[in-house]
């Protein structure tokens, strides 16, 4: 079967992990809600009805999950738009892998915001297959959008690799049964047993060359 590469999105391409917090933060303040602090750290992974439900139920934003998640993806798409965040090298490595083997993209962001990306980055033709957590039935640390986006290219996990930053994207591509790359996002570090299970640890990403993503 063939192999893939599949990229995280918030922290591995995009320096967007708090602009997303800042958004729901200001949302829970703005409706009354109570923000707490490990709240950014509770919902990294989690799919938008998985988030939008916390911050109903937990952070107490009295609106329904749809308002809440359509609110907060318009608060992001405002802020793309006026700069898209793109970390240092995103566009070069993942052009610099799209010649050489299938690319997939496995997001915790909303289908809306993945879209604007690959729009405004001009990436969107680099891959092969493109997958929101919202569009499977679990949110990362769960496997199900990992194997959905290699599902759908074709591929086998245990010959592909996932390129993840935070604790529960490297449990979801571990969990697919994929070698994992971690790129450690520096707002929210994982923890030292999560980052054990990454096959091999990038200080950045001018250094996923093709060598060292592949073997």
């Amino acid at each position: 079967m063939t192999r893939a590469l599949v990229f995280d999105l918030d922290g591995v391409l995009l320096d967007s992990e708090q602009v997303w917090n800042e958004a729901k933060e200001e949302l829970v303040r703005e409706r009354g809600g109570r923000w707490r602090d490990d709240a950014p750290r509770r919902m990294m992974g989690m799919s938008s009805p998985e988030w939008a439900a916390y911050l109903r139920d937990e952070l107490g934003v009295p609106l329904e999950t749809d308002a809440i998640s359509d609110d907060v993806v318009r608060r992001l798409e405002r802020i793309y738009r006026a700069e898209l965040p793109l970390i240092d090298g995103a566009v070069e490595a993942v052009k610099r892998l799209a010649g050489v083997v299938p690319l997939g993209l496995a997001s915790s962001s909303n289908r809306e915001i993945i879209e604007l990306f690959l729009e405004l980055s001009g990436l969107g033709p680099c891959f092969a297959a493109v997958i929101s957590s919202e569009e499977v039935a679990r949110g990362k640390p769960a496997p199900d959008v990992y194997l959905e986006v290699l599902r759908r290219i074709g591929a086998d996990p245990a010959g592909s690799v996932g390129v993840e930053d935070s604790e529960n994207g490297i449990r979801a591509a571990k969990a697919a049964g994929m070698r994992v790359l971690a790129l450690p996002n520096p707002h929210y570090p994982p923890g030292p047993d999560a980052l054990a299970e990454a096959d091999d640890v990038l200080d950045s990403l001018d250094e996923l060359t093709v060598e060292r993503a592949l073997g």
